[in-house]
């Protein structure tokens, strides 16, 4: 994975641009949500208004009546305020939630097509970080950030607009703390922001970890790494504390500040204007009263701003992120040349072929050989000879560094990209399964596929006996990774997958290298039925599993280094001789 790209600034505009341009799908939902604003601000700022016309017009010259009035009128604006607050709520979460799920459905439908290259270099944890916690943060920027920050910005600027035109002294006297309480949410916000850069990579971090050893957790008790794996959690689990424990003291620095400050403009408001009402009477008991309720509602934003900027700070952080991994280069385009739905007939071809996963370290050298349609090849060679690099090739889960394949005399990087891998299956040794019925794990859920063939489909590969045993037959949960299977049933389910997908290319991948006996004649009987007729590469460890091929390569070191069928290559008394006798003379002692 690339290194994530920090903007360093306080606020980045291209992507809060970016981030609004998801709004127009929801127009009304933010118009809403924008007049809520507005108007929470006006109904706010009425209040004190009216307030000190109680005080100095009415109370002083005992008019009950009017004081009645103003009181309903004071209710009916507090009751507008509930209400239009209900709305902005509702409707800033609203839009928040429906931006983050089309964000969250774009990032996992460019995570499906991204190149293999991809995930051999990023953990698991961080993907699913981005996908599920950083995206949820980024809904935070609608529903408590972006709205609260403009309808705290605009209630302070109605604010001092009614405090000057009131009482000009007592404005000045509240202004004067403005700029200490600025320039601390400054600070606040610029040592925030890189704090909240290392929370999340301290989450993602810790996700990865947690993730991967779940995953992996037979291994951790088989080698006895509990006790190692629990210090190593915790050393992880303690810096994602100290992460989290220094935004802590940053807001234990900041809020006392901007509580004390607010109080201490208080009493000087109360003193002067107390002192000029028994003097000079030019200041009201009303205004004074209006002045200490407009300074808690000019001050309250601004220290809520600070905190509010904290979530819109965690939420652009997160949405760098998951930015980052939508403009990954990485990216395999769907299609490039050919979007039409083309029928392969499976003629393949390997031309001079170059392939490395790291630069300058070349997997397979120069690799050429071609497949007719309907015939059988199988690939055979030590580990780590490039056998398994040929599939990765042949689905363009990599580029190649030089040379073609091609398919059907077309380069495979013409063809769209969806309708090559619905034409290519692939049953390979580890199989994985997820947690749904047999019949969606081997339908992958797709609709065209009914049980009714699922269920001949079997029969004719005779995997059909072994379903029928279990709880619920096809509609049994197999649970994660199909742990409630054999990893020879499991093989079975892989090679009916693979079967029902009616493909022109098939593709085993040491299929039968780990089940049983038993389990072996099975998968024997199925690859002989659905390799029939159709293109088909096998890449087996047990030569007795492809003397029937058609054509045999013999791979060492990234490079051919024999080719010809079962018995040519056994007169040659070469590398596959000695590999056949090698095995042969296991077996026979066993």
């Amino acid at each position: 994975m690339s290194k994530e790209k920090l903007t360093g600034k306080v606020f980045d505009i291209k992507l809060f641009k970016r981030l609004l341009s998801y709004i127009k799908n929801y127009r009304f939902a933010f118009s809403i949500a924008l007049s809520s604003v507005v108007l929470i601000a006006i109904f706010a700022a009425i209040r004190p208004i009216l307030i000190i016309k109680i005080v100095d017009d009415f109370i002083s010259t005992k008019n009950s009546k009017q004081v009645l009035n103003f009181s309903i009128i004071m209710f009916v604006v507090l009751l507008f305020q509930v209400i239009f607050q209900f709305l902005f709520i509702f409707y800033a979460n609203f839009l928040g939630q429906h931006i983050i799920k089309d964000i969250r459905i774009q990032l996992f439908k460019h995570i499906a097509y991204f190149k293999m290259n991809y995930f051999n270099n990023t953990a698991v944890g961080k993907i699913v970080t981005r996908t599920v916690s950083d995206i949820e943060t980024i809904a935070s920027i609608f529903g408590q950030g972006l709205f609260m920050i403009m309808s705290d910005l605009l209630k302070m600027f109605i604010i001092i607009i009614v405090m000057l035109s009131k009482n000009w002294q007592l404005a000045l006297i509240t202004f004067s703390a403005l700029p200490i309480l600025i320039y601390a949410t400054k600070i606040f916000k610029d040592v925030m922001k890189s704090a909240f850069k290392e929370v999340r990579a301290e989450v993602s971090n810790l996700n990865s970890f947690v993730q991967e050893r779940l995953t992996g957790m037979k291994i951790v008790q088989l080698f006895n790494r509990e006790k190692i794996e629990y210090e190593h959690f915790k050393l992880i689990n303690s810096k994602h504390k100290n992460a989290w424990v220094k935004t802590v003291w940053y807001n234990s620095i900041f809020f006392p500040i901007s509580e004390i400050v607010p109080s201490i403009v208080l009493g000087v408001i109360v003193w002067y204007g107390g002192n000029d009402m028994l003097s000079t009477n030019n200041t009201s008991s009303g205004e004074i009263i209006g002045f200490i309720m407009m300074t808690q509602m000019l001050f309250r934003p601004l220290r809520q701003i600070a905190d509010k900027f904290n979530t819109l700070q965690m939420g652009m952080v997160a949405a760098d992120r998951v930015f980052n991994i939508i403009d990954n280069k990485e990216y395999t385009e769907i299609s490039k040349i050919n979007n039409s739905k083309i029928s392969i007939q499976g003629n393949i071809e390997f031309n001079n072929v170059f392939f490395s996963y790291i630069k300058n370290e070349d997997v397979l050298k120069g690799i050429s050989f071609k497949v007719s349609k309907g015939q059988t090849i199988a690939v055979v060679g030590s580990t780590g000879a490039g056998k398994s690099t040929i599939i990765n090739l042949l689905n363009r889960f990599y580029t190649i560094n030089s040379g073609e394949i091609t398919i059907d005399n077309k380069s495979i990087t013409s063809y769209n990209l969806n309708n090559l891998r619905n034409q290519i299956a692939v049953v390979l040794q580890d199989v994985f399964l997820f947690s749904d019925t047999i019949y969606n794990n081997i339908t992958l859920n797709n609709t065209n596929i009914s049980l009714e063939e699922v269920i001949q489909a079997a029969k004719q590969i005779g995997v059909h006996e072994f379903i029928m045993t279990l709880p619920n037959d096809y509609h049994y949960n197999v649970k994660e990774r199909g742990v409630m299977l054999s990893s020879g049933q499991r093989q079975l389910i892989a090679f009916l997958r693979a079967y029902v997908s009616n493909p022109s290319i098939l593709i085993l991948d040491e299929a039968t290298s780990s089940v049983d006996s038993q389990s072996e004649l099975l998968i024997q009987k199925a690859t002989n039925i659905i390799t029939k007729n159709r293109t088909s590469i096998v890449i087996a460890h047990r030569l007795a599993t492809i003397k029937n091929a058609d054509n045999i390569i013999v791979m060492d070191k990234g490079k051919i280094i024999e080719q010809g069928s079962h018995k040519e290559l056994l007169i040659k008394k070469g590398y596959y001789h000695n590999l056949y006798e090698m095995q042969f003379n296991v077996t026979k002692q066993n």
